[in-house]
């Protein structure tokens, strides 16, 4: 499957089913911390990237097997960027509730939302989880590194804007790099923007994988325990979690998925390391391999091959693409 990954085990989401709207990296930002790589067609524009009848066609497909809907507990819309900037963003979202009958959730970057259509469309969803990195201009210029065609103010009167027309879950994640968006100011201009939210929970998190930058350094779990404890002081109806340091990894569970030959597994494994390095540890929760040392072994092909490549980030062996 080209657009299609998992499911895995998210411990947010439940039994997640991965649905990918692009083939190479699509945003209007240039995160330092994006663990996808820089990206590669930085634009504002809403476009066709990819045929939106070859998406609905692979989701057809995976559903011709009316047993996958028992593996699954949510549909998850990702990218290799901005998921709401694929034109056929919202016929898919109708086409996946129509084929599936499960909840969907959005990972969005949050920052289209001054678009009354995409708007719409995303409230389609069941679950929504936009980012907010910074209540500051300078602050968001410099992790989110945005294409020149964004208003900040406008991407957060957006965001607001959304909060309040949208009646599903809204789950606002923010991540911290250490000196760039966690100091006091930082902290005090989001609260004043989640003050006007109406927000179900607050997703902390830091860099916790190999990021696009080097200079990009996770915050220590001390500051970020203190930083939870800022924003639990403002908003107590608010569920915190601390995404870095709770879990090892998001996903902790194994794909629910049929025994595959090696070659359709390893197929799998990379077509996942598109979207997020991963240890090999993190490859065998998912994969159920037989060990990490098995992983290593069905990887060392492709690394000495250079189709991939290893990478060590505080002190674990990540591979990547």
């Amino acid at each position: 499957m080209k657009y299609i990954f998992g499911p895995v085990n998210s411990r947010r989401l439940g039994r997640s089913l991965g649905i990918d709207l692009f083939s190479q990296k699509v945003c209007n930002l240039n995160c330092i911390y994006c663990e996808a790589g820089p990206t590669e067609l930085l634009t504002c524009g809403r476009d066709e990237y990819v045929e939106t009848e070859k998406i609905i066609g692979e989701i057809d497909q995976y559903f011709s097997d009316s047993d996958r809907l028992d593996e699954i507990d949510v549909v998850t819309i990702t990218a290799c960027g901005e998921p709401t900037l694929h034109a056929g963003f919202g016929k898919i979202i109708t086409h996946l509730k129509d084929k599936t009958g499960k909840p969907i959730a959005v990972l969005t970057n949050g920052t289209t939302l001054s678009d009354d259509r995409i708007r719409k469309e995303l409230a389609l969803a069941d679950v929504v989880i936009p980012s907010l990195d910074s209540g500051r201009e300078k602050s968001f210029r410099k992790i989110d590194r945005p294409a020149t065609c964004l208003d900040f103010d406008k991407i957060i009167k957006g965001l607001i804007t959304f909060s309040h027309e949208y009646h599903g879950k809204l789950w606002l994640e923010i991540l911290f790099t250490k000196g760039i968006n966690d100091s006091d100011e930082d902290l005090v201009e989001l609260q004043k923007i989640i003050k006007q939210m109406r927000v179900d929970r607050i997703q902390l998190n830091t860099v916790a994988r190999p990021p696009l930058e080097s200079f990009a350094r996770p915050v220590l779990q001390s500051q970020m325990h203190e930083i939870a404890d800022y924003f639990k002081k403002h908003n107590p109806q608010v569920t915190i979690d601390m995404l870095a340091y709770d879990a090892p990894s998001e996903d902790t569970g194994g794909m629910a998925t049929q025994k595959m030959s090696s070659a359709d597994l390893i197929a799998e494994i990379v077509q996942m390391l598109k979207r997020r390095p991963c240890t090999a540890a993190d490859i065998n929760k998912i994969f159920h391999c037989g060990g990490p040392e098995k992983v290593e072994r069905y990887l060392d092909p492709l690394v000495n091959s250079g189709k991939i490549h290893a990478s060590i980030h505080d002190g674990r062996t990540y591979y990547l693409l």
